[in-house]
């Protein structure tokens, strides 16, 4: 496949940053492991995520709700010990907390079903008064550590996916705007512009959002945002204990998802709501494969340069693959979802993200499978994807011809690529016999695999416009920084970089 691209000197618009505004984690108690904040700092240090969001903020391993029985007598004690460990470790790497307020202490649950390996609550209150006096508390003591300045920054997000049986008794929609509406006017108790928001869906239950705010109009219950979930992986075509197996929807599907329920919003009581989407990836299950491969950040690739056309948050689910909803991970690759592999590994899609980081503030062209801009320092960051759904599928390989505006006559092209040959460390875990748990020195080797390919090239422009050509491999991000070259050369007394290789006499020096 050939395209040919001229771009104009024209701004088309800002570059929108709603994809590093929040990354996803598992449950809070993880942050706790060495490893987990060795990864979030590989992360922040390359790409720089806004806020971090999980689950699991009031499960017991975090402890911050206990009951104490002496003489016959129950009270309840707020235990801030490890929540205030986590909370500060997240504010030194620049992330603040995205709250999400569950699930159920097993002490305050009025039943015993569970989620995930972990086993949270996924059960109501059996005494609202004592859930809505934690999250009180709770609040109250972030105020109290943090101050109420920082904590009027932290979204409140109450429960996850009510929508599903799996993370709410019943999925009974009556019980959770009940608990939405007592868990909303605690946190304004605390202080009315703290900002809460919900109903934290999946896809596939989209009229939950218009109950949620015709429910929220009708009784007069806050709401400062709406948010839900998005994975374009349809059921599984093939589970095995180990892995699942599914297929991708086309991008376009995300997309048109987010655009209907911002439509939906648009058309509620509450038509100026943000939208945040807390979760999304191209399969809903830590143990698919997809997560690890090349083809999982070319896939991405289109919705984080478009979904910010309707959404203002998006949440990469997750950072990394210190992770348990299915069980402690069984092996180095495991389908995990993060952006990092256990032993400090780079999957494919954290350079994804780290090149979208490097994009400029100025769009200057937007297409499906590529996007230019221009940074303040008037260099020019070009992002362009390939991504192939499916085996021999046409197109695998493509050809670009960009024509580029650009004023300096000489120009410096640095060029990365990850793609199934490069900075995929997955494959090369496949060529080593795919060990479960690698030796020290298969971990140094995956390292170094998983290291974008970098080229350099030196051009010339031609009456202010430079032309590019490179050709994308299957499943293939690349990015392209246009940068002036100052040349420097004639200030060497006797440079010949041609007597490097045939040497010279004293008397071609003299």
């Amino acid at each position: 496949m050939f395209k040919q691209v001229t771009v104009s000197g024209a701004t088309q618009g800002v570059l929108k940053r709603h994809w590093k505004r929040s990354i996803g984690t598992g449950r809070l108690g993880l942050a706790l492991q060495q490893e987990y904040q060795e990864h979030l700092e590989m992360v922040q240090e390359a790409i720089g995520f806004d806020y971090i969001r999980g689950h699991g903020l009031l499960h017991d391993d975090v402890g911050i709700y206990r009951e104490l029985t002496q003489d016959g007598e129950t009270r309840v004690f707020y235990n801030f010990t490890y929540i205030d460990r986590i909370f500060d470790a997240y504010l030194a790497k620049g992330l603040k907390p995205y709250v999400e307020l569950g699930f159920m202490p097993e002490a305050l649950a009025s039943g015993d079903q569970t989620v995930f390996y972990w086993k949270g609550n996924v059960t109501p209150p059996k005494d609202y008064d004592r859930w809505a006096a934690l999250i009180e508390a709770v609040i109250r003591h972030f105020i109290e550590r943090y101050g109420l300045k920082e904590v009027l920054t932290w979204p409140f997000e109450v429960w996850n996916e009510p929508n599903l049986v799996n993370f709410w008794k019943d999925a009974d929609q009556a019980e959770y705007f009940k608990l939405y509406q007592v868990t909303a006017e605690a946190v304004k108790r605390v202080h009315p512009e703290l900002q809460v928001g919900g109903p934290a869906i999946c896809g596939g239950s989209d009229h939950w959002i218009t109950d949620f705010l015709e429910f929220c109009h009708a009784r007069n219950v806050p709401v400062d945002f709406v948010s839900r979930h998005a994975y374009t992986a349809r059921q599984p075509h093939r589970k095995t204990p180990e892995y699942y197996y599914q297929e991708l929807a086309n991008p376009e599907k995300m997309l048109h998802e987010l655009q209907e329920v911002r439509e939906m919003i648009r058309q509620s009581p509450f038509p100026d709501l943000p939208f945040h989407i807390t979760e999304y990836n191209t399969s809903y299950s830590p143990i698919n494969p997809v997560h690890d491969t090349a083809l999982n950040a070319a896939y991405l690739a289109r919705i984080l340069s478009e979904s910010g056309d309707y959404a203002d948050v998006m949440s990469y689910w997750t950072f990394s693959d210190v992770f348990e909803e299915s069980d402690v991970p069984k092996a180095q690759f495991h389908g995990g979802f993060g952006l990092i592999a256990l032993n400090g590994i780079p999957k494919p899609t954290f350079h994804l993200f780290a090149f979208f980081q490097a994009l400029g503030e100025e769009v200057l062209y937007r297409d499906d499978s590529l996007l230019v801009t221009r940074r303040e320092d008037g260099t020019l960051a070009l992002l362009s994807w390939n991504a192939v759904l499916e085996e021999g599928e046409e197109g695998d390989e493509q050809h670009i011809q960009a024509k580029l505006p650009f004023s300096t006559e000489e120009v410096f092209v640095k060029r990365q690529i990850v793609n199934e040959a490069y900075a995929n460390p997955w494959k090369t875990w496949q060529q080593m016999g795919r060990p479960r748990f690698p030796s020290k020195g298969q971990i140094q080797t995956l390292r170094q695999a998983a290291v974008p390919k970098l080229t350099t090239q030196a051009a010339r422009t031609a009456d202010g416009v430079l032309e590019l050509n490179w050709k994308m491999g299957k499943n293939e991000i690349t990015l392209l920084e246009v940068a002036p070259v100052r040349n420097e050369s004639h200030t060497y007394w006797g440079l010949d970089d041609s007597l490097i290789y045939r040497g010279g006499t004293e008397e071609e020096d003299q």
